[in-house]
């Protein structure tokens, strides 16, 4: 017997792997070839209590089903400025527990690695990678929390089913890593 409920995550999930599961359905719901997406995570009963407003408006009231954490949209991040630089510009409050960036991205198998030409740029790189037979189009969600905590989900376009994303504290370290720079002062 599985432990996924039909309409959410697992039921034993720690409240950083809901809300990065509850990040992955809905980023799924609107389809691949999305932005990037960034969202603050919130204590969901400190929001209730500080913010009854924006609670009720998220449906959060009357809700005590509702996850520990909720998730955020923020606004969207600039098409035109690298992920890496952008995330060195955010400074979250206090209220803001963690964070959580959903993005699209190829892959490669690591057997593909000893095949890489030497010398590329990035855009060569890129263009390569993209034209490469074992390429992946992977979504990834990555989560970190003030604490420490981190957690990914990672879901491959050709097997696009809530059953077959991964989950981890460790898949994409890069992007966990600034991530949670975002909270060092």
């Amino acid at each position: 017997m599985s432990n996924v409920s039909p309409s959410g995550p697992p039921m034993a999930a720690s409240p950083l792997t809901r809300a990065v599961l509850e990040i992955d359905e809905y980023a799924s719901g609107l389809g691949w070839d999305q932005p990037a997406r960034l969202f603050a995570l919130v204590d969901t009963a400190q929001l209730r209590a500080q913010e009854p407003a924006l609670a009720a408006q998220l449906g959060l009231d009357e809700d005590e089903a509702a996850a520990p954490l909720t998730p955020i949209e923020q606004d969207e991040i600039p098409a035109d400025a690298p992920l890496d630089e952008f995330l060195a510009t955010i400074a979250w409050p206090d209220a803001v527990a963690g964070c959580a960036l959903t993005v699209e991205r190829l892959m490669l198998p690591p057997s593909a690695e000893a095949s890489v030409p030497e010398g590329m740029n990035e855009k060569a790189l890129a263009k390569w990678v993209a034209a490469h037979p074992e390429r992946q189009e992977v979504r990834m969600t990555v989560a970190v929390l003030r604490d420490g905590a981190r957690e990914s989900a990672v879901r491959l376009r050709e097997k696009d089913s809530a059953t077959e994303v991964l989950t981890g504290a460790d898949l994409v370290p890069g992007l966990a890593e600034a991530l949670a720079a975002t909270f060092e002062a």
